[in-house]
């Protein structure tokens, strides 16, 4: 694979009400919540690597570590950005920020794994099941 330390990939979304704490169960906390921003961080981390993949292959993310660091509003477009710092065979090990159109959002580290071959990787997880 091709990808370099200091590579960078960048995403944006749009904040919408299905995305925000008050949609996750914190009613009336009308922002991004947190668990749509870390998807968003593993997302920018995912688009980075997909180009780099052969057919069969995809990355499941195993580690992050994030500070929600200000509320997004509903309609606010946030920007994501990975920086790759390492890699390691099948280990990829990015730092993640985010900002919307006034402040910085998040900071953090998220660490993604390379699966060769997914359908065996889901073959297996779905194995786990039939115990």
């Amino acid at each position: 694979m091709d990808l370099k330390p200091g590579a960078t990939h960048e995403i944006t979304w749009t904040v919408t009400l299905d995305k925000t704490a008050d949609a996750m169960g914190n009613r009336g906390v009308k922002v991004f919540a947190t668990p749509w921003l870390i998807g968003m961080l593993e997302d920018v981390c995912g688009a980075m690597i997909k180009p780099h993949l052969a057919p069969a292959a995809t990355t499941v993310g195993t580690m992050v570590e994030m500070r929600h660091l200000a509320a997004t509003p509903v309609g606010m477009t946030a920007r994501a950005k990975a920086t790759l710092l390492e890699t390691d065979g099948r280990r990829f090990l990015f730092s993640v920020e985010a900002w919307d159109a006034k402040d910085k959002i998040a900071e953090g580290r998220h660490e993604r794994f390379v699966i060769p071959d997914l359908a065996r990787f889901l073959e297996r997880a779905m194995n786990k099941g039939q115990a």
